[in-house]
């Protein structure tokens, strides 16, 4: 089951949603070319099919920055002083890619998660010289792929720190979210930074709260904490990891382009030759085609409907249905084949 967390910017649905209305705004017309030399004549960006899927580089920062982010029971922190160093560990190691080997392990390759979780700690080094401490610790996981490889990353860690972790698989956000604060039932989670932030600016604002997330990660880190005070919890250092919409071509459609941004493929297609595939509600959405106008100045001959970032739109863009579609950016299609 892929996690509602990552729908956010376009669903916007309760606490675990977040955004606001947007309009289409400017269309490039530049005509750029590629690295390649030729300039766009109308087809420029027309589909082109292959089996790499490659997530274009959000350099303007369209998309809120949802990096992986460890939440802690303010009380616990407090008594626990080796827990968040350790904790921070795993997120000063932690990056986009080796989150997408790990998903990609456990949904394509079939391995447990617990398993791959085990693999990472051993290998990445983080529990060398760890400060210990002593305790039990129940690390919350959410019921699907990801979050349960972190609760288990984290649960691997403190294991190493000398606590007794142990992982309880949970339900959504409005669940784990007031058995975390509470501290009973669960004390530490793997959360996703603007997510979380927004969710907690709701419960702290009300509903239909200025939105106070965005692309910058320690611009949001400043505006989670006193929201986290406000409810008693610790929140650690965000990893360079993040699973947050993005935006997808094949590896055969950036190499003939010369394009890694979003902006280059911005250069690349003043043409208006692209087509975009996603939900729905993308059209009519400011994280998808209407902020895709607005900051990059994209210009689309043809939107087609398929899930949010799900099979459908995986196979639409590798298949040379549409030129670039949206996906989820630690999503284990992305793996390197």
């Amino acid at each position: 089951m892929r996690k509602q967390r990552a729908l956010a910017p376009l669903l916007l649905t309760g606490l675990l949603l977040t955004a606001a209305c947007g309009e289409s705004g400017s269309s490039g017309t530049g005509g750029a070319t590629g690295t390649s030399g030729s300039a766009a004549s109308g087809d420029a960006c027309a589909p082109v099919p292959g089996d790499q899927l490659v997530v274009l580089e959000d350099d303007q920062e369209l998309q809120n920055a949802d990096n992986i982010v460890p939440a802690v029971t303010a009380a616990t922190a407090a008594a626990n002083p080796a827990l968040v160093p350790a904790l921070d560990a795993v997120s000063a190691a932690l990056t986009t890619d080796q989150l997408i080997d790990m998903n990609a392990a456990v949904d394509l390759e079939r391995q447990s998660a617990e398993d791959v979780a085990a693999a990472w700690v051993e290998d990445s080094g983080v529990t060398d010289g760890l400060e210990q401490g002593s305790g039990p610790i129940v690390v919350g996981a959410g019921n699907f792929t990801e979050s349960t490889i972190l609760g288990n990353v984290y649960a691997g860690v403190l294991r190493a720190a000398g606590f007794d972790a142990t992982v309880r698989e949970v339900g959504n956000r409005d669940l784990y979210l007031p058995a975390l604060i509470s501290g009973t039932d669960l004390q530490v989670f793997p959360e996703y930074l603007a997510t979380v932030t927004e969710a907690l600016n709701t419960q702290v604002n009300g509903a239909n709260p200025t939105p106070i997330a965005s692309g910058d990660a320690q611009a949001t880190r400043d505006a989670l904490q006193p929201l986290a005070d406000r409810v008693g919890l610790t929140f650690g250092t965000p990893s360079e990891a993040a699973d947050q919409n993005a935006f997808a071509v094949t590896q055969e459609f950036a190499d003939r382009l010369g394009v890694t941004t979003l902006s280059e493929l911005a250069d690349a297609c003043g043409d208006g030759s692209l087509v975009l595939g996603g939900p729905a509600e993308c059209p009519t959405r400011p994280y998808c085609q209407p902020g895709l106008e607005e900051t990059y100045g994209l210009t689309f001959a043809e939107f087609r409907e398929f899930d949010a970032g799900g099979p459908a739109t995986k196979a639409a863009i590798t298949q040379g249905e549409v030129s670039m579609g949206l996906v989820f950016s630690s999503d284990g299609a992305l793996a390197r084949q």
